[in-house]
């Protein structure tokens, strides 16, 4: 199953690598070559397609936890002062996607949705100090009565070039339900109050919507 922010791509990767595949046998007349070529676009086909799958995860939903929004490490734990939207000091949690990972972006809870921001910006290695200050990135916050309000925030990498964002203001957040797609590269911040119980640790690998980052 694939997402559909790929459909586009998927079907223009199709198109160009079967005309590569069947153009090399009448334009070049070593068979070696022609299978190096064929090799190659096909592995390309692979990768693209890879990116673009869209696992169907069976969510627990539980408003008492907040689970990863994406597939990755986690590169970040750690208390910083979050000055967009609160001002204040939170417990941020960064898991970093590799171009390797599901790059499908899932609401870490449920609740209402209160706020949504698009921001351009730089295209910095997504694990550089400053990628969640100055790369192009997109900021949501949920709330819900158990953890109040929740943000988190997609950031673009080195090699993404589109956040797609779905989360609405005003709209219903449903926990591991989709929320977007970061295409090729990214990483995803998670900013908590300062008491929840932390259940991951540092550079442990986890599941968007499935693991859960932490408990109140």
């Amino acid at each position: 199953m694939f997402h559909k922010e790929g459909f586009k791509i998927i079907s223009i990767a199709v198109f160009i690598v079967g005309a590569i595949c069947l153009s090399v046998e009448y334009l070049i007349d070593i068979v070696w070559l022609q299978k190096i070529i064929q090799i190659v676009a096909l592995v390309f086909l692979a990768l693209i397609l890879q990116f673009f799958r869209n696992p169907k995860r069976n969510t627990q939903q539980d408003l008492h936890k907040i689970i990863s929004a994406v597939d990755g490490k986690v590169v970040v734990i750690e208390e910083v002062f979050e000055k967009e939207y609160f001002n204040n000091k939170r417990l941020m949690i960064s898991v970093f996607m590799s171009p390797l990972n599901v790059h499908v972006t899932r609401y870490p809870t449920s609740g209402k949705i209160v706020y949504s921001k698009y921001h351009p910006g730089k295209y910095l290695v997504a694990w550089h100090p400053k990628a969640s200050e100055e790369n192009e990135r997109t900021t949501v916050v949920v709330e819900n009565e158990i953890f109040g309000k929740v943000l988190y925030r997609q950031i673009a990498g080195a090699l993404a070039k589109r956040i797609v964002n779905y989360a609405k203001e005003n709209q219903l957040a449903i926990q591991g339900t989709d929320a977007g797609f970061i295409k090729f590269g990214s990483r995803v911040d998670i900013y908590l109050p300062l008491d929840v119980d932390v259940k991951v640790s540092l550079n442990q690998i986890v599941k968007g919507g499935i693991d859960i980052l932490a408990e109140k």
